[in-house]
């Protein structure tokens, strides 16, 4: 497995997931972003997980900001699997950007979301995800991500 982060070359024609999903913004990777990681090396996944952090997780400028949206962009559109893991806390985690990226993402064939049962506010999400996909969302990460190497 390859982890893939922001402030890295987009890497490109392997398969790949991508981690979408609220960031912290405290200086260290997003938690759920690192148990992911470590339950797909559990599961020996082989492919590349685009992670839209950066490695030493410093804060960026708006010129940084433009830089990491473009790269997002970049990964989303070569990943094969965008998964949108919502742990939405209104203090900490509140994903507003996840919203928009949600949207626009949701009618590609790639999304698939779960939050914790105790995120906050994501009753739309959930209401969007099951008429748009026809699917419950996943409220258990790891089962999630089973359901994706599967796939």
């Amino acid at each position: 497995m390859k982890i893939n982060f922001s402030n890295q070359r987009v890497l490109i024609d392997q398969p790949a997931i991508f981690l979408a999903g609220p960031t912290t913004r405290t200086g260290e990777i997003t938690e759920w972003r690192l148990e992911s990681i470590k339950i797909l090396r559990k599961m020996n996944f082989s492919g590349v997980v685009y992670v839209p952090e950066y490695l030493d997780m410093k804060l960026i400028d708006d010129v940084g900001f433009i830089k990491q949206s473009e790269w997002e962009r970049e990964a989303m559109e070569n990943a094969e699997v965008i998964l949108f893991w919502v742990p939405r806390n209104l203090d900490n985690l509140p994903g507003l950007t996840t919203n928009v990226e949600f949207g626009y993402w949701l009618h590609s064939g790639k999304v698939i979301y779960g939050r914790p049962k105790e995120a906050e506010k994501v009753k739309y999400l959930d209401w969007l995800y099951e008429k748009e996909t026809n699917e419950k969302p996943f409220d258990d990460l790891e089962k999630m991500l089973k359901k994706i190497i599967k796939k």
